[in-house]
């Protein structure tokens, strides 16, 4: 229900917004854009694409998921016949049986997540969405309301959405095209952030979910964690921005060639049919990425309405009469258009951390702090559509806010970080 009201109020809001601008500002165009508007259209001020050609970006989106889903989850499938789930399972079972009481011990979900929150934590987007639906999948299996996301579907995806990852490879080889003098300052503080944003939805979900973080076996597992990323960055501060790119896609796409290589000979030592698995698997991939179509559509296209209309800038203007009537320091504000559309659409946050650039310099302050608020969370609403559409959840119960509550926890330590860091330098 919470879903349905934010997606009825962003349409309403965008189009009183468009409505005001049209009639009492002349602006007659805003409506075209805003239905048929194109982003690389010369003549579209808003360089927004309208819902029509989103619609058609969303299904192209899907589509486009379709191979890597199916390539992952065939693969998956061959785990599972093959026991290297339930292996997971029981390896990270004693924390999982922790902050996860509803899921039984050794149950495959426990594998399919912590495979998703590998793939995130080393970047690989596209295999961290195929497990994470066959996470929520497995999820699924143990809810005993199925149109209502249970406990363990929310602070799986609360922890998804805080999108830890160990080296944001992709913003720094933004920064490094744009010329920047050092584009890996920002490594320390984005890996800082998107892990307190991590910690922050899982006290928040805990908090609402009546468990106790302060067992030994969480306290462990956190700041063993912690002690990882801590020697992690001891060691990657001091390569250079090409050894950290290398490095990065040595680990990443190493270890993923190493997870394939694992689940083929573990299949070949249990005598299974991989072969077979695969494509079982695989047929799985197809079915879904054509079922989140419609519930991408719904979210994308709001999401188009809201930027298209001009309401995001009105937003920023009210943040900065806000702050410059208080006295405080207003340079954040212009870094702030990244936060505000990073839980709508990753692709728009990218770009608008590169209009940030592109208008305020690479090293500015404004272009510092946007790459890292790219880099300290995931794309909330778009996760649920598509997490919550792939088991048909209707009702996502205090999901939505949660994920926010603990995206603007990565906002707020992302703006400390880069004053902390960078503030008496520019």
């Amino acid at each position: 229900m919470a879903l349905s009201r934010i997606w009825s109020g962003f349409i309403i809001v965008a189009i009183i917004v468009a409505c005001i601008k049209c009639f009492f500002f002349g602006q007659t165009d805003i409506f075209s854009w805003m239905v048929i508007g194109k982003a690389d259209d010369p003549t579209n001020l808003t360089k927004v694409d309208g819902v029509i050609q989103t619609c058609l970006n969303a299904v192209n989106i899907c589509i486009g998921l379709i191979g890597v889903m199916a390539l992952f989850m065939g693969f998956m499938s061959i785990a599972e016949k093959a026991g290297g789930i339930r292996l997971l399972s029981r390896i990270i079972g004693p924390f999982f049986s922790k902050i996860f009481p509803d899921v039984p011990k050794g149950h495959p979900a426990t594998g399919h997540m912590v495979m998703n929150f590998s793939a995130n934590l080393l970047g690989l987007d596209n295999a961290a969405t195929p497990f994470g639906i066959k996470a929520m999948e497995s999820l699924q299996e143990l809810n005993p309301d199925k149109e209502t996301a249970s406990n363990a579907q929310i602070m799986f995806l609360c922890l998804h959405a805080s999108g830890l990852t160990l080296i944001p490879v992709s913003i720094i080889a933004i920064r490094a095209s744009l010329k920047s003098v050092n584009p890996t300052e920002i490594f320390i503080p984005c890996m800082i952030a998107t892990f307190v944003a991590t910690i922050a939805a899982m006290l928040i979900v805990s908090f609402k979910q009546k468990i106790n973080v302060f067992q030994p076996v969480i306290l462990a597992w956190v700041l063993g964690i912690s002690a990882l990323i801590a020697v992690m960055v001891l060691y990657l501060v001091n390569l250079s921005t090409e050894g950290l790119q290398s490095f990065s896609g040595l680990l990443s796409n190493g270890l993923l060639l190493l997870i394939f290589l694992s689940i083929v000979l573990g299949g070949l030592y249990k005598k299974i049919d991989i072969f077979d698995a695969f494509v079982e698997g695989a047929k799985g991939g197809f079915d879904t990425a054509i079922r989140i179509i419609p519930y991408l559509v719904g979210m994308l296209i709001a999401i188009s309405l809201l930027r298209t209309s001009g309401t995001f800038d009105l937003v920023l203007d009210g943040f900065k009469s806000i702050f410059s009537a208080l006295g405080t320091d207003t340079r954040f504000i212009d870094g702030i258009p990244t936060a505000l559309i990073k839980p709508l659409s990753g692709s728009g946050a990218r770009g608008m951390m590169i209009s940030t650039m592109e208008a305020h310099g690479v090293d500015s302050f404004a272009g510092k702090l946007s790459a890292i608020l790219q880099g300290s969370s995931d794309t909330t609403f778009y996760v649920i559509a598509v997490y919550f559409g792939a088991v048909n959840v209707k009702n996502s119960r205090y999901s939505v806010w949660a994920m926010l509550l603990a995206d603007f926890v990565g906002i707020c330590t992302a703006i400390g970080l880069c004053y902390l860091f960078f503030g008496s330098t520019l």
